[in-house]
């Protein structure tokens, strides 16, 4: 029987800076399998990494850094798997990375929770548009979003490690025309942080910043509420400058899965994420990945991400079987 594991248990982890992975903190690291990549998926993978140590004879070396960290620590054999928050891209491709799905995970935009126009923005939202003038400094002042009397600058908070969810978060303000990239909207940024939490406390620590966070930093890990100092930023996806109810999914995150699930939130910035290895997946990895797209599923949604389709994990099992 597997015991009880939640994302509070990785997520609480990650934010004391800890280099190594829960699963790993007990295994001999020379015979472990090692995993290393993107923040965002890493709390899954170290909750089904504790869970398949449950029943397999089996240790985890976790240990995170961002999607080209993985990428590059897989290609150079210092890692067994690579977490990725993004498609490999063609250059990876050609070098030998071969990848798989695992779940799919977003990302949104967030506020303080004392932002000085959060009423208007959780009545009406933010278009694309508008999100892509605040990320692009063409808009630098809240009061300039709806018919208020405020006068506050807007600080944006960028990334400063190599984050998928920021490039992401690119492609989506640029709509189908350009995608931003890391650096683009880094030297626009007031200033970059390393990592979801640490932008999560700097949105938190500000009344008048905006940024983007993986959703688990924004409700609460237990009660899937809006518990703590900041909030989501929703999206009109249709440009009338209201939110409709089909546009109203931020109160909880169970809400917002669904929205994830059933396609009303775009994508990006819900993205799906993969595990990747250099050429197939081999032995204990091979197995471990396997478990992720079978059993391993079924603790998805619990721990804020969205399962896979039926079709696309059929898909998934089908190329892991036959390798690159």
């Amino acid at each position: 029987m597997t015991r009880d594991y939640s994302r509070r248990d990785a997520l609480s982890l990650l934010g004391t800076g800890a280099a190594v992975g829960l699963a790993g903190c007990f295994g001999d690291s020379d015979s472990a399998v090692r995993i290393s990549g993107g923040v965002g998926p890493r709390p899954m993978v170290e909750v089904w990494a504790d869970l398949y140590e449950d029943d397999h004879d089996v240790s985890f070396d976790i240990s995170g850094g961002g999607t080209g960290v993985g990428v590059s620590d897989v290609l150079n054999d210092q890692v067994d798997i690579a977490m990725m928050g993004r498609q490999p891209d063609d250059a990876e491709i050609e070098q030998g990375l071969f990848a798989v799905p695992m779940l799919i995970d977003t990302v949104v935009g967030t506020v303080n929770e004392n932002n000085p126009v959060l009423d208007e923005i959780q009545e009406h939202g933010l278009s694309r548009e508008q999100l892509e003038d605040i990320f692009t400094r063409e808009i630098t002042n809240w009061g300039e979003l709806y018919d208020t009397d405020v006068d506050e600058e807007i600080t944006v908070y960028g990334r400063s490690d190599a984050s998928a969810a920021y490039m992401q978060w690119g492609d989506f303000l640029g709509g189908e025309d350009h995608a931003y990239t890391e650096n683009e909207m880094e030297e626009l940024a007031d200033g970059n942080h390393d990592g979801d939490q640490r932008v999560a406390q700097a949105i938190g620590n500000d009344e008048s910043a905006i940024s983007l966070n993986n959703i688990n930093y924004v409700y609460d890990l237990e009660s899937g509420e809006l518990e703590g100092d900041i909030r989501p930023v929703p999206i009109d996806l249709d440009g009338d400058g209201t939110l409709s109810d089909e546009e109203d999914f931020y109160d909880t995150r169970e809400e917002f899965l669904a929205a994830v699930e059933d396609g009303i939130y775009p994508a990006p910035p819900a993205r799906e994420m993969f595990l990747a290895s250099d050429g197939g997946f081999e032995d204990e990895a091979y197995d471990f990945v396997e478990w992720v797209l079978s059993g391993g599923q079924e603790y998805v949604s619990d721990n804020g991400y969205v399962p896979l389709e039926e079709d696309r994990l059929e898909e998934a099992q089908t190329n892991l079987a036959d390798g690159p």
